[in-house]
């Protein structure tokens, strides 16, 4: 069982790294029905039978209710105290309403008259993210649990890029080349058997992880607890107004998410590689090679982020991203983008995956920041206020961070409808047209470049480097060893 150990004048407490490791694996237990539901418009309107419209709409409306949501779980994380802890019996909670949710959508939902359809849709798709908001605040606010170690505390972020690099990666590679060849397209026997494969890894994920963070949930990880400072349900507005190193970080990566989001949409994937490039294929084979380039750039980022901070390193990277996405789009204008072709390995195709490989692994890098942070956040709400609230915390990140990301299904369905296709989403292997090719690089360079943008001026207010946390942390330190005395 891990201990208090205390260092550097007692203001940090570690953990193993093993347990840094295998709780990583929580957020890609979530992550694995992420990317499924990257493909649920195909289900939902090649399966089930509802117009690209609808199916958007409904999900932009269901991941803003999913937003709504996250206060009342995040208020239910921090007064929860149970002999099993605080986080891990809420995320098995959470995964086990993933696994059911997802059963019952791919496996109920096109079996329904036309009639009800709709409304079952809609249903299961807010419980789907009931279970799925549970899990994730979890990932987020165990952090401050975890460590409070300036030089552990970004680790976190090495993990879960390489469980998360690679998942993405083998599993695109999964869809694209097997289950879509096997299946002959995105019907009922690719959603069926999907299905199974994210239900039973997730689980096993899930497990690694409640057993990694069983040993830091107790009680004197949990901040100023011992202190007995009170919270309620109305202290979020205070919280929300009161902390700018949340509201900047908010602006910071929901912008990011909500750019991802639209790049990883099922329909911008076919449109950049199955119509731009014109081999589907392309999409996990390339996402391979790019695997380790995007992994080493991760890993020096987060070394960079031991020694400087995480402040400095998001800002390091962000302006890498950007710049590079922007290189990408003006080579892709330059070239016939049907020459990139693996089987012809020529300068085109080399120099488009240098550059892709640049652009991909800054834009990982600083997302892979993003969960420590968080963990900043609320160590600088109790610095501040002595009030130790982490699933608050949390869930105000993921509240306004779904709020914006949740335009994303919308945003590149009315933008796939704009340019003419009101039924049915791109195909595999359509002719590229002007407006198809200038709405591809929108989607898929564009947009992420401007949520780089805002991402640069929100770090402009970010007060968290590496000199205030130290001083944060030496100060909750200090509280904590005072048993006798009220918290700030």
């Amino acid at each position: 069982m891990t201990t208090l150990a205390m260092n550097n004048d007692e203001k940090y407490h570690t953990a193993k790294l093993w347990q840094i490791g295998c709780f990583a694996l929580n957020n890609t237990a979530t992550n694995i029905y992420f990317f499924v539901m990257f493909f649920v418009s195909y289900y939902a309107t090649g399966v089930a039978g509802l117009t690209v419209v609808v199916v958007s709409t409904i999900i932009t409306f269901m991941r803003v209710f999913d937003g709504i949501t996250d206060p009342f779980i995040g208020y239910i994380i921090d007064k929860t105290e149970s002999r099993f802890g605080k986080f891990g019996p809420l995320m098995i909670i959470g995964n086990i309403i993933l696994a059911g949710s997802l059963y019952v959508m791919f496996t109920v939902t096109h079996l329904l008259p036309d009639a009800l359809q709709f409304i079952f849709f809609l249903g299961i798709y807010f419980i789907h993210i009931i279970g799925y908001t549970f899990q994730t605040a979890c990932t987020r606010a165990a952090q401050t649990v975890l460590t409070n170690s300036p030089k552990q505390r970004p680790l976190f972020g090495i993990f879960d890029a390489t469980y998360n690099s690679i998942l993405f990666t083998v599993a695109q590679m999964f869809v694209a080349m097997y289950l879509v060849t096997k299946h002959g397209g995105f019907n009922l026997g690719l959603f069926t058997e999907l299905k199974y494969y994210a239900i039973i890894l997730s689980a096993v994920f899930t497990v690694f992880a409640v057993i990694a963070i069983k040993g830091k949930d107790r009680k004197e990880y949990y901040g100023l607890v011992d202190k007995n400072v009170k919270t309620s349900f109305r202290d979020y507005w205070p919280v929300i107004k009161g902390n700018r190193a949340l509201q900047m970080l908010i602006v910071a990566a929901s912008t990011d998410k909500l750019a991802n989001s639209m790049v990883r949409q099922g329909a911008v994937g076919v449109m950049f590689f199955g119509i731009m490039l014109g081999d589907y294929a392309l999409s996990g084979t390339i996402g391979l090679i790019t695997l380790v380039p995007m992994l080493l750039i991760t890993f020096f980022g987060i070394g960079k982020a031991r020694k400087i901070g995480l402040k400095r390193s998001f800002v390091m990277g962000t302006w890498a991203a950007l710049i590079t996405f922007g290189v990408v789009v003006a080579y892709l204008l330059m070239i016939d983008t049907q020459q990139i072709s693996l089987s012809n390995l020529g300068f085109i195709t080399i120099t488009f995956l240098v550059l892709y490989c640049l652009a991909m692994g800054f834009n990982a890098l600083t997302g892979n920041m993003v969960i420590p942070m968080i963990a900043d956040a609320s160590d600088y709400e109790t610095y501040k206020t002595g009030r130790y609230v982490p699933g608050m915390i949390a869930t105000i990140f993921s509240f306004v961070d779904k709020l914006i990301s949740s335009l994303a299904p919308a945003l590149v369905g009315f933008a796939v409808a704009l340019i003419g296709y009101r039924d049915q989403l791109p195909q595999v292997g359509e002719t590229l047209t002007t407006s198809l090719f200038i709405m591809t690089l929108v989607l898929m360079f564009g947009i992420p470049m401007l949520g780089y943008i805002c991402s640069l001026i929100a770090m402009k207010f970010y007060p968290l480097d590496d000199v205030k946390m130290e001083e944060i942390q030496k100060a909750i330190a200090e509280i904590k060893n005072q048993p006798d005395k009220e918290a700030v």
